[in-house]
């Protein structure tokens, strides 16, 4: 199968098909399995980026993994909220003809440490008071 086929796509198989006086074509439909952490959209991918809360408050340098396996680095400014997609440019799937490939869209998803220490938890009643006063 081709790399940069998308779901629906019709691929032929020359003189495979039937068996007649001339062999015929086969023709192939593709049906994409669900990817565990990328969902596609024509040529384009989309999956989550999970960051813990201080990288989006502050800003920082984070890896985006592709579906090829590479790591990718990517600025996360300050005060990103949840919800902030990224384009990294030419990253989803290749293109079967025309030779451009689909973008990789990364959604910014915050997560909170699901266990908070004492330092963490005086950390955070610092922010509290520093945001109401």
């Amino acid at each position: 199968i081709p790399a940069g086929v998308t779901e629906g796509s019709r691929i032929r198989v020359k003189g495979e098909g039937q068996r007649a006086a001339e062999a015929g074509d086969l023709y192939l439909r593709v049906h994409l399995q669900p990817h565990p952490r990328f969902a596609a959209k024509g040529r384009d991918l989309y999956t989550p980026l999970p960051v813990l809360d201080d990288q989006a408050a502050l800003g920082d340098e984070v890896k985006v993994e592709t579906l090829t396996g590479a790591q990718l680095q990517l600025r996360v400014p300050p005060g990103s909220q949840a919800g902030k997609v990224f384009r990294l440019k030419g990253k989803g799937l290749p293109a079967l003809r025309d030779g451009v490939p689909g973008d990789l869209y990364a959604t910014l998803e915050i997560r909170i440490p699901e266990l908070i220490t004492p330092p963490l938890q005086s950390l955070y009643e610092e922010i509290r008071k520093a945001r109401t006063s």
